[in-house]
């Protein structure tokens, strides 16, 4: 019987830097979306393009950024809001929300710590007064809704 020569020190870092790399690559592939900033995840991402509010993931809202939660109270509280663009009409023409007539929709900042113009967070909300309410961490590139 052949006798397998031993395995060098460096040829078995070799693998397991390979197994490693791969298996990074899987969990970046498939682990589920982490919010920046938090360090856990909020919530999965809504399908791109569905369009029905029952198919949205959704977030509670005591897991949002705290500076959410505050542009949820200055909502409720009719504001004042912190940028004029606060309370204008969202059009939702990525069609990722339920279609609605124009003026349905409403969008609010939300301040992200670090940015240094108005960032990317929004809340937007539905009805007047707003009985819908949708979190988008990605300037609308996809939402979750809120449970309140």
């Amino acid at each position: 019987m052949a006798r397998r020569p031993p395995r060098t020190v460096s040829a078995v870092l070799g693998t397991l830097l390979v197994v490693l790399v791969l298996g990074l690559i899987a969990w970046g592939r498939f682990a589920p979306p982490i919010s920046e900033g938090l360090g856990n995840p909020i919530g999965t991402r809504a399908p791109a393009a569905t369009g029905a509010a029952s198919e949205l993931a959704t977030v509670g809202e005591a897991d949002l950024p705290a500076s959410a939660q505050q542009t949820l109270e200055l909502i409720d509280a009719g504001g004042p809001y912190p940028y004029e663009q606060d309370g204008s009409v969202f059009g939702n023409r990525e069609g990722l929300l339920p279609d609605r007539e124009t003026g349905y929709y409403r969008e609010y900042t939300v301040r992200k710590p670090g940015e240094d113009d108005r960032g990317p967070w929004r809340i937007v909300t539905g009805g007047d007064p707003a009985q819908e309410f949708y979190w988008t961490e990605d300037h609308y590139q996809s939402f979750l809704g809120i449970l309140r």
